[in-house]
Parts: structure tokens; C-alpha cells; sequence
């Protein structure tokens, strides 16, 4: 049968039945964390939730359980696309100061960019318009190229969506040349909106729309 002596005394000794229940188990508790958490872990991270179950395996044995045996691979963000910053016509002041609490409905509004990868590897991009007030979404569209056009066509679609007439409309934003730019303004004057901005660099003033397109 073509088997050595020792395997054949550790079948007879079931020397690694132990051994053998306690791997399955670890790799169970590996597969279902990386599905709990969406698959965003890598082996490193993995080690971590495993040490919160009281169970302690060097970074290795992890990578080797959870790469090489159950061929779980960690789904990692795609890096943003090039872009290059135009010039800013004029910059506004910040209004909010993290003050995110709001007492009326279409009072202050908040906007920012993001960018969508679709399947065939293409990227779009996408502006979007939430209330403050209750953090819903006023209006959201999306575009091949991250334009001031985008930012008017959402800023049309939010005014329209909703019927009001935007006095005393505060818009924030960060401080991206399509929101600087002078048809944006321009067309902010037109309509009576008041733009506010983040600080440069600080995405803690625009918070609220982080954590949209984080989630």
C-alpha cells in the first residue's frame, strides 16, 4: 500500500485526531468572520478577531489557514484615479464649524464627489446632495467626468426634488475646484444659496458626507 511504518502507527494511535478537530474548527471560525465582515479582512486583522475568541496563532499559520487552505483572499479598494486640481475662482468661508445639528428641513445641505468602479473597469463619478436635517438624500447623479456641470445638474435635481425656494440654503462643501468654480457660484447667486466650505485638508468638516459614502 505503499505507506511508512510511522504513518501507519500514528493512523493506529490517532496521535493527530486532536489536532486534526482543532484545525477544522479555526478554519470554521475563519471563514465566518471574513463573511461576517464582507471579506474586507486580510490575514493580519484576521489574527486579531481570532485572539478576541481566545484563539492565538501566529501571523503565519494564519495566512497558511486562511490563504492557502480555504483560499480566502481579502477585497481590498481599488486606488482613485488620477486627477488633476484646478484653480479655485473663489473660496468661501465655513459656516458649519462641525456643527451638524440642524433644526428645519432644507436649511443646510451638504455635497461632495465620489468615484464608482464598475465591473468592466471603467470609472464614473458621482455627486450627491444630503439634508443635514435628517441625513436623507435630496439628489444624486452620476457622470464620466467630475465636472462644476455635475455639481449644477445635481444642485437642479435637489431644487427641483424637493420644491424649495432655496433662501436662507445653506450648501457646504469641501473646497474642489467644481464647487469653486465661477459657473457654480454663479449659479448658487442666481438661486440664492449660500456656500460654505470645509477647511483645506479637513474632511472632519464635511463629515456627514464621509460617512455617507463610507457606508
Amino acid at each position: 500500500m505503499k505507506i511508512c511504518p510511522n504513518a501507519y502507527y500514528n493512523y493506529l494511535k490517532h496521535s493527530k485526531a486532536a489536532y486534526l478537530e482543532k484545525k477544522q474548527f479555526i478554519c470554521n471560525e475563519i471563514r465566518n468572520i471574513y463573511h461576517e465582515l464582507g471579506g474586507i479582512i486580510g490575514h493580519r486583522p484576521m489574527r486579531v478577531f481570532l485572539s478576541r475568541k481566545d484563539i492565538r496563532l501566529s501571523k503565519t499559520t494564519v495566512y497558511k489557514y486562511m490563504n492557502k487552505e480555504l483560499k480566502l483572499q481579502c477585497v481590498c479598494r481599488r486606488k482613485k484615479p488620477g486627477y488633476k486640481k484646478g484653480h479655485a475662482h473663489k473660496i468661501f468661508p465655513n459656516l458649519l464649524e462641525q456643527n451638524f445639528r440642524v433644526e428645519k428641513i432644507n436649511q443646510v445641505w451638504c455635497t461632495d464627489f465620489t468615484y464608482l468602479f464598475l465591473t468592466n473597469g471603467t470609472t464614473r463619478f458621482n455627486c450627491t446632495i444630503i439634508d443635514l436635517y435628517d441625513r436623507s438624500v435630496v439628489a444624486s447623479e452620476n457622470g464620466k467626468w467630475m465636472t462644476s456641470e455635475l455639481a449644477i445638474r445635481t444642485l437642479k435635481k435637489a431644487l427641483k426634488a424637493t420644491g424649495c425656494i432655496a433662501q436662507n440654503l445653506i450648501l457646504h462643501s469641501d473646497q474642489w475646484s467644481q464647487f469653486t468654480s465661477l459657473e457654480f457660484i454663479l449659479f448658487c447667486q442666481d438661486h440664492s444659496i449660500t456656500q460654505s466650505m470645509s477647511h483645506a485638508g479637513c474632511p472632519y468638516d464635511n463629515a456627514p458626507m464621509e460617512r455617507y459614502y463610507r457606508s
